[in-house]
């Protein structure tokens, strides 16, 4: 028999096999033991995270007579039939090229007739999002009222591109990426399986170029089987997928760093030398700095998507402060961008490098500063003092007065005032219409939220946090001054969450920006504006009446029943892990 890809032999046969998608597997078996399953489905997510496997599972179990909690037996004639696609009532249509209207009449009329050999009609229509508005008006009737024992899986990788009368009409299952430690951990076993020796290394490298498409890992293993010599290593693992070594980046982020042009440009030229792409240069470099802020706030997270991180890696992670790798990013995005139409890529890439070894230096003379001009000062003033003393002197001698000290212009470090503008206006809305539920429901899909942004988005609301939320807007505080400013600035950061928390939480605020540190003077000042608020405006009053009743004020003489509505409207917007109620 002719030889198979890994990604066709090691397809999914049963919903436990579907790696990373628990949840959406567990739901769909739980469907067919109760006997609930609906006459639709819209199976959304990246490329090769399990949708069309997913959906020829179901048509089995389904169908399947000797059905096991929802899992197909896959040793029936049915189950065979289906895997070895020749069953007549399972049909698999791709819709890129049977996306015109007749195509879809077809499947209409066919629709009608009741199965042959199965108990289900299934019509899996993967990429679903090619099919013309004229087909999808042809398949709208049939959504709507589908004929008995027809179901139809429709699979797509851009669900944006659906009408929504198309949607409402189907249950939606988001699959999401497979995380890196998932993939390693299924290209081991599978590995294993057919006798192939690796290196672990070399699957993280793998995992990570997959981009959480386990297909993409498979092809990628696959290469890499046939490019090593009967083991599967880092070094095969790098020359097939393009990617950078950690000590090789460790070496040009540490030059740059440093402010060491020369070294940081040799090192440029020797990796674009060994053959890297350009491209995938930069993405490696974004994911590294991206990997030095995780190492800064969560050193295991990172641990399990990496596997073993250098020492130098961990040493420059310690020493290099958050506000420069966003500098960092922010530089190596903008040279991404520049290179997309170009032909001269390196010239960019070097550009780029001094632009990262020089940006190092402001930031050390800002360190610098203060302890410069407090030296400045001090020998003004004992300049000062020394000239002060001789005309004491000569008042003595010569009993006349002394020529005036000239006075001596001293020089002082100035801190900086910072220049952000918070949106206090912005966030006295939300916090008008804020509640925990809103909050609470934000921070259950906040680290979900990150996994589905890109890698600069992620990297930027790594040190935020959601702090309120109403009906129509999310107040999200960061860390650091010069993140919110940014974020502030980034439209397609604001419409990526906008459109991702809409499809996690079926909540799409916008997003108000501030900094933690006006966090608390802001919560406070608006306690402190609404605490004379009626009853009719108190939100929980009853769930909130148990918890505690006063908050600090100013004015002591405040009645006890006022104290207690700005008690109770502080817990019902921002809960009461976050009120902290001082007796005064």
């Amino acid at each position: 028999m002719a030889y198979q890809a890994l990604y066709r032999v090691w397809r999914s046969q049963r919903f436990d096999d579907v790696v990373g998608q628990k949840a959406i597997t567990q739901t769909l078996k739980n469907a067919i033991v109760q006997k609930k399953t609906s006459h639709a489905y819209l199976f959304t997510g990246p490329r090769g995270t399990g949708k069309t496997s997913a959906a020829k599972i179901f048509a089995k179990a389904i169908n399947c007579k000797h059905s096991v909690d929802g899992e197909p037996c896959n040793e029936c004639e049915t189950c065979i039939a289906i895997t070895e696609g020749r069953l007549n009532d399972v049909i698999e249509i791709d819709a890129a090229s049977n996306n015109g209207v007749e195509e879809i009449r077809d499947i209409r009329d066919k629709a009608k007739y009741a199965p042959t050999q199965a108990e289900y009609k299934v019509y899996i229509i993967d990429e679903v999002h090619m099919l013309s508005t004229g087909a999808f008006n042809a398949l709208l009737k049939t959504l709507e009222e589908p004929p008995q024992n027809v179901i139809f899986i429709l699979a797509t990788t851009e669900p944006h591109k659906i009408p929504l009368t198309i949607i409402s009409r189907t249950q939606r299952f988001d699959f999401k990426r497979i995380g890196t430690q998932d993939i390693v951990d299924h290209m081991a076993y599978i590995l294993k399986q057919i006798n192939v020796a690796f290196e672990e290394q070399a699957l993280y490298v793998i995992g990570r170029a997959a981009e959480g498409g386990m297909r993409d890992a498979l092809s990628i293993l696959d290469q890499t089987i046939s490019f090593s010599d009967e083991k599967v290593t880092l070094t095969d693992a790098m020359q097939v997928t393009g990617s950078l070594t950690y000590e090789m980046m460790d070496q040009y982020i540490s030059s740059c760093t440093a402010g060491d042009v020369e070294k940081a440009l040799e090192t440029l030229e020797s990796i674009l030398g060994s053959g890297k792409e350009a491209r995938r240069f930069l993405e490696d470099l974004l994911l590294y700095c991206r990997d030095l802020l995780m190492f800064q706030q969560a050193p295991k997270l990172l641990a399990e998507k990496v596997g073993n991180l250098t020492d130098q890696f961990k040493e420059l992670a310690g020493q290099t402060n958050a506000e420069k790798i966003y500098q960092m990013i922010q530089i190596l995005s903008e040279t991404q961008n520049d290179i997309r139409f170009t032909n001269n890529a390196n010239i960019y890439l070097e550009v780029a490098t001094v632009k990262l070894a020089k940006s190092v230096k402001p930031a050390m003379m800002t360190n610098e500063t203060a302890p410069q001009a407090a030296t400045e000062d001090i020998s003004a003033l004992q300049q000062q003092i020394e000239q002060l003393q001789k005309e004491l002197i000569d008042l003595k001698k010569n009993g006349v007065a002394a020529k005036e000290a000239e006075p001596v212009k001293t020089t002082r470090a100035t801190s900086s005032k910072s220049t952000l503008r918070i949106p206090t206006e912005m966030v006295y809305k939300v916090l008008n219409e804020a509640t925990k539920d809103h909050l609470m429901n934000v921070k259950n899909v906040w680290d979900d939220l990150l996994q589905m942004m890109s890698v600069t988005q992620r990297a930027m609301l790594k040190a935020s946090e959601p702090v309120a939320a109403g009906p129509k807007g999310l107040v999200v505080a960061f860390e650091y001054e010069i993140v919110c400013g940014r974020a502030m600035e980034d439209e397609e950061l604001q419409l990526a969450l906008h459109n991702n928390l809409s499809r996690l939480a079926n909540y799409a605020p916008e997003m108000v920006c501030i900094t933690k540190e006006s966090w608390p003077k802001l919560r406070q000042s608006f306690i402190s504006q609404n605490k004379d608020l009626g009853n009719e405006q108190a939100t929980n009053e009853q769930d909130a009446a148990s918890e505690s009743t006063h908050l600090l004020t100013d004015e002591e003489e405040l009645p006890q029943e006022v104290n207690n509505q700005v008690v109770d409207e502080a817990i019902a917007i921002f809960g009461s892990e976050l009120v902290e109620v001082i007796n005064d």
